[in-house]
């Protein structure tokens, strides 16, 4: 049986969706037109969804996925509310700030749920797509999967921990790399990293990756929950922290001449010219 939940998101403005089968809350990314690209409604949804996959106990484990031939291409960037607006540099990275930290609590409580995430990652998982990927506690891919942090290139910083999660499974010295460069992986290196833990054909993504979230459910509730914990409690330490210096890092670099700069090059299709102001 396939319940479908819906709750406080307008028909039509949906950015994810929730139906849950057989003890599994599939949580899908369902904007494929627009290569499931994110936004603020987007982290909106995600917390509200995170809050009610929470306290069900009819959902043992997690599967995100996404629609269309794309995982997630990274931010939307012609999405309502993107603008960063104020009277003074100091107060628009003020807000800046506080807005990330915000976007932080949704993500934490979506990383933190206690029922396991398994993700099913295909084509392209970009910037904050790769930075969501990474929040899951297991991750499937299609071969066909490409993984990067662009965000450098346009003069912001990596903005939801996603170099940090890099630096706990594959080492800081991959994390800088990717991060710094904004250069692109397929799944077989990011496998070889230990970003993935299983690469399948495309064809088989789907059913691997439920298979997966079915085994994880099939096991003692309590025990699958008080394993996540552990291991989380040991592999993020000092996670909170850092992050707080992330958000600092986003608020600066979002409000940069850089980033305007960045932005402008990118959609004009020329080389960037960063001054570092």
């Amino acid at each position: 049986m396939i319940d479908t939940i819906g709750g406080d998101i307008p028909a039509g403005e949906e950015r994810l969706r929730l139906d849950v089968e057989d003890g599994i809350g599939i949580l899908t990314l369902c904007r494929p037109g627009k290569l499931n690209a994110w936004s603020w409604e987007s982290t909106r949804q995600l917390g509200l969804f995170a809050d009610r996959i929470r306290f069900d106990d009819s959902i043992r484990a997690v599967l995100l996925r996404a629609e269309g031939r794309a995982f997630c291409a990274g931010i939307d960037i012609t999405a309502p509310g993107g603008a960063i607006t104020g009277r003074s540099g100091a107060e628009r990275a003020h807000r800046t700030y506080e807005g990330v930290r915000w976007a932080h609590e949704r993500f934490r409580a979506f990383a933190a749920l206690p029922q396991p995430v398994v993700a099913a990652v295909q084509g392209y998982c970009l910037g904050f797509g790769f930075e969501l990927a990474l929040m899951a506690d297991v991750r499937v891919a299609a071969d066909d999967a490409v993984f990067a942090f662009p965000e450098a290139q346009v003069g912001v910083a990596v903005d939801a921990g996603g170099d940090l999660r890099v630096a706990r499974e594959a080492g800081a010295g991959w994390a800088k790399l990717l991060a710094l460069t904004g250069r692109r992986i397929d799944a077989a290196t990011a496998e070889r990293l230990h970003l993935l833990q299983q690469v399948v054909p495309p064809g088989e993504l789907a059913d691997a990756a439920y298979a997966l979230a079915a085994e994880i459910a099939a096991n003692a509730p309590l025990a699958v929950r008080g394993v996540k914990r552990g291991i989380d409690a040991y592999a993020d330490a000092g996670l909170a922290g850092a992050l707080d210096r992330v958000a600092m890092n986003a608020a600066i670099t979002l409000t940069s001449e850089d980033s305007r700069e960045g932005y402008g090059a990118k959609g004009e299709g020329r080389t960037p010219m960063f001054e570092g102001r």
